[in-house]
């Protein structure tokens, strides 16, 4: 009731008041100063206070004609009302111009740019400046964005991005996956590409990983090197020792592989995309609403079936090569490895035997230090008296052959099946027994000429053919 009464006495003071009075009070409390003359209105407000009371004059021209002025208000309101509407429309239909064309000039820049990879792998995309000079140093192509990228391995942006994004549950994968059994026993799980990423995976194998020069102590995936040439330093010593660095291709991850990429002198954009093509997580098969989708059960890593996998090993191994190198020679051990199996024979100086226990213990600390694992079980010291064996080769004379065991077991198969037929050593049903022969004869040639020219002639009189 108070607050109603002080508002009817403040309109009642309001009209009473004459305009000079209201302006003297407005100047008193500070609104401008004395002295000054009243501010003119605003250019747009004058405008419009005229442009009001003009269209007032005429309404009230038009009341004084009309017979029924509330019927030509409620006229005036409709029309104001349908301009109105008008004016919304125009500038909703001129901002959905505007998003429309905001639309289309992103999808114009999208086709050259790689905003975005997947949760957790799209650091560093932003960047697509690459060293050039590191580049031509190691003579590899100069590529600074993915759509250089993308035009090297002879492809689209769109299906670059579609090969590479990174899902954490996906309906389609890019791999097919089975196990095969390992020799030591268990299943060795094998992430085999599809035809569109092994493409591409075989033009980055190609194109960028071959041109670099691994270590000389690397054997594995090497061309013009094999289990023979690992296995020849170490032919005729005093000792043998053997590790095995375990879960090889598991333990190197995403970011060791975007690293070597970006070492060797290309952007972390290409780098990023090139560690995503070269990497997958492991993942499990699951149903979700009646529908099949794969999730990832960790990190993304070199998988055990991709083209690049072995060279990207060796080429991350490099540092740790070379550390072992030294370390070997430090010890006057000599040093090789092939893929994940590490080799070091020495013999005795003088009456100094070789160091097996110091050497084991400073190589099991650099293992370590480069982020590998030893598996333990696997590493054996094979001392002169019993067989010494690197790469499944038999290293106690001066030149690596097949272990006479296996020699016995091919001659007796070949000499049973040219008595009795290949049907009767066929003993696991192998669909192409003489192609199997064929290699296992090959194989014994390439690493012993000597005793392969014998089995050749023994496997051409078990085939017929003489």
């Amino acid at each position: 009731m108070v607050d109603n009464e002080k508002s009817q006495l403040y309109k009642r003071i309001v009209q009473q008041t004459n305009d000079w009075m209201l302006l003297e009070r407005m100047r008193m409390h500070g609104f401008w100063p004395k002295g000054q003359k009243l501010p003119e209105d605003p250019p747009d407000e004058h405008q419009e206070r005229n442009e009001i009371e003009s269209e007032l004059k005429q309404l009230r021209q038009k009341q004084l004609k009309v017979k029924n002025p509330e019927k030509l208000l409620h006229q005036e309101r409709v029309r104001r009302w349908e301009e109105s509407k008008k004016r919304r429309a125009k500038v909703k239909a001129e901002k959905a111009e505007q998003k429309k064309q905001r639309r289309l000039a992103w999808d114009a820049e999208k086709k050259d740019l790689y905003p975005y990879a997947g949760p957790g792998v799209s650091s560093g995309l932003q960047d697509a400046k690459s060293d050039i000079s590191k580049l031509v140093a190691n003579g590899l192509p100069i590529m600074h964005s993915a759509g250089d990228l993308a035009s090297f391995l002879k492809i689209n942006l769109s299906q670059l991005r579609w090969l590479s994004y990174h899902r954490r549950g996906a309906a389609v994968v890019h791999y097919h996956r089975y196990s095969i059994p390992k020799k030591t026993g268990g299943q060795r799980a094998i992430s085999a590409p599809k035809s569109a990423l092994s493409e591409v995976q075989q033009a980055i194998l190609e194109g960028i990983l071959n041109p670099i020069q691994v270590e000389d102590d690397a054997h594995g995936f090497v061309k013009q090197r094999s289990i023979v040439t690992n296995a020849i330093p170490h032919a005729n010593k005093d000792v043998v020792v053997n590790l095995d660095l375990k879960d090889f291709f598991p333990s190197i991850g995403f970011r060791r592989v975007k690293g070597l990429f970006h070492k060797l002198g290309y952007s972390e954009q290409v780098a990023t995309v090139l560690a995503l093509l070269s990497t997958e997580p492991p993942r499990v098969k699951a149903e979700v609403a009646g529908k099949v989708y794969y999730i990832a059960l960790g990190d993304r890593v070199l998988p055990q079936g991709a083209c690049t996998s072995p060279a990207l090993t060796n080429l991350i191994c490099r540092k740790l090569d070379r550390r072992l190198r030294g370390l070997g020679a430090k010890f006057h051990f000599q040093y090789t490895r092939y893929a994940d199996d590490l080799t070091f024979s020495g013999s005795a100086d003088g009456d100094k035997p070789p160091h097996v226990g110091c050497l084991l213990g400073a190589v099991r600390r650099i293992i370590s230090d480069e982020g590998f694992t030893e598996n333990s079980k696997k590493t054996h010291v094979m001392r002169r008296g019993r067989r010494q064996e690197v790469t499944g080769l038999t290293v106690n004379s001066e030149r690596p052959t097949v272990s006479r065991k296996e020699r016995r077991a091919l001659r007796a198969i070949l000499h049973n099946a040219a008595k009795h037929g290949l049907d009767s050593q066929n003993k696991n049903n192998h669909p192409r027994f003489a192609d199997y022969l064929k290699g296992r004869v090959s194989y014994l040639a390439s690493v012993d000429a000597k005793h392969g020219a014998k089995f050749k002639e023994l496997l051409s009189k078990a085939l017929g053919q003489s």
